[in-house]
């Protein structure tokens, strides 16, 4: 009798705890979501296959990452305006797909170069002083996007926001790792009662249905319209990585190793791209995520993956997750935002980065350009019909965090040298 009590509690703790599981690998989701399929809205591709695709190709990183990185991989905003192009020239997303895959590929054959080279060498060229600032320039250029969003309902994503932030100081156990779905709650049903909320949409929508999977075509000028992209997303890739395990408190560049998310990466885009969806990229909202709740654990993103993939397939629930407001999901992206920028200052800190004129003047730099570049290209591409940065294409070209990086990375070699030890 005394046996099966002690069987009996353990089958309840386990169901506890595969509900607590859930409702993390939800609050993921959510926190993905609207970014996620937003991509495909601007590109004409279809947001389930978005779905499908960010899913499968988290699962893919996973593998290729031993399961050791909590990363979620979603839509990349990078690919928005050659995708576009493509269409504009050729009529047929298709060709997109095709170049699309050849970059996912660029991808695999950098993870090969890298363990070929070693990644105490990238590290060289990449000491705090650099991967600081960089981290900074991801939050801080992700922050307007969520005011903008904000701006569309004051008042919602203020009590949104307001919400996270009371649940994030003041909420204890797992309420507080929670406090991103409950503050998102609040704002739902907030937005239900001002009349933001269009129900019509959920209760049109079929409970099933199939995603549009489309085989990819090939053209050399489609493929030399977007695979230069990965020249700008490189450097996106060891960004996010590095404030993934900064968050974390684990070098991920070390372990598993930079080839291999790489070659996640690579191969989550290729598939992508195979099936017709938008190229993959780590997504800074879940890492986000992770600096509030604290709770580090890769198979809550393994089980954000699968919601992923079903959800693909039930377009109802998509519906209803796509009604929520913008306003609500900028309150809360305002604070996911802040806390990765937030990682910056704190990896100086913690590598303990001398403040000497060479390392200001680099970080300064890094700093700068990140943020003035956005802002003051179309200005200049209006009026004098150049920008700040790197034309590769006629419709490619680096700019801003990669931009920031490469100018970073340059002046701390001229000013600093590579550290030989």
């Amino acid at each position: 009798m005394e046996l099966f009590v002690k069987e009996e509690t353990l089958e309840k703790r386990s169901f506890k705890e595969k509900v607590i599981r859930g409702v993390l690998a939800l609050q993921h989701l959510i926190a993905m979501f609207g970014a996620t399929v937003l991509v495909p809205m601007l590109t004409g591709l279809d947001p389930s296959v978005a779905l499908f695709t960010a899913g499968a190709g988290t699962l893919i990183f996973h593998i290729c990452t031993k399961g050791k990185v909590p990363v979620f991989l979603g839509s990349s905003f990078a690919f928005i305006s050659v995708i576009n192009a493509v269409k504009a020239d050729y009529g047929d997303l298709r060709y997109a797909q095709g170049g699309m895959l050849v970059a996912g590929l660029l991808f695999v054959v950098a993870s090969f170069v890298i363990k070929k080279i070693g990644v105490d060498k990238v590290k060289r060229i990449l000491p705090a002083q650099v991967v600081g600032p960089m981290i900074m320039v991801i939050g801080l250029n992700l922050i307007p996007t969520a005011i903008g969003m904000a701006q569309k309902g004051i008042l919602l994503a203020a009590i949104t926001l307001g919400t996270a932030l009371i649940i994030r100081f003041f909420g204890r156990g797992f309420t507080r790792q929670i406090s991103i779905l409950i503050a998102v709650g609040v704002g739902y049903i907030l937005a239900l009662i001002m009349g933001y909320v269009d129900t019509n949409a959920i209760g049109e929508a079929a409970l099933f249905a199939t995603p549009n999977f489309t085989l990819p075509k090939f053209n050399i000028g489609a493929i030399m319209i977007i695979a230069p992209v990965v020249l700008a997303v490189f450097m996106e890739h060891v960004g996010d990585i590095t404030t993934n395990g900064t968050v974390v408190g684990k070098n991920f560049i070390e372990n598993p190793g930079l080839n291999r998310t790489f070659l996640g990466d690579g191969l989550a885009t290729i598939m992508a791209s195979f099936l017709g969806g938008p190229a993959n990229t780590t997504y800074g909202e879940n890492t986000g995520v992770l600096a509030v709740t604290k709770n580090y654990d890769p198979s809550i993103l393994r089980i954000t993956a699968l919601f992923a993939i079903g959800l693909s397939f039930i377009s109802k629930f998509g519906v209803a997750i796509r009604t929520i407001p913008e306003p609500v999901m900028g309150g809360i992206s305002i604070m996911l935002f802040s806390m990765i920028t937030i990682v910056g200052p704190k990896t100086i800190k913690s590598e303990k980065v001398k403040m000497n004129w060479k390392n200001i003047l680099v970080m300064g730099s890094i700093i700068f350009v990140g943020l003035i570049a956005p802002y003051l290209n179309p200005m200049l591409q209006e009026n004098f019909g150049f920008i700040v940065g790197i034309n590769i294409t006629d419709t490619v070209s680096i700019s801003g965090l990669s931009l920031a990086a490469i100018v970073g990375v340059v002046m701390n070699l001229i000013l600093n040298g590579i550290n030989k030890k």
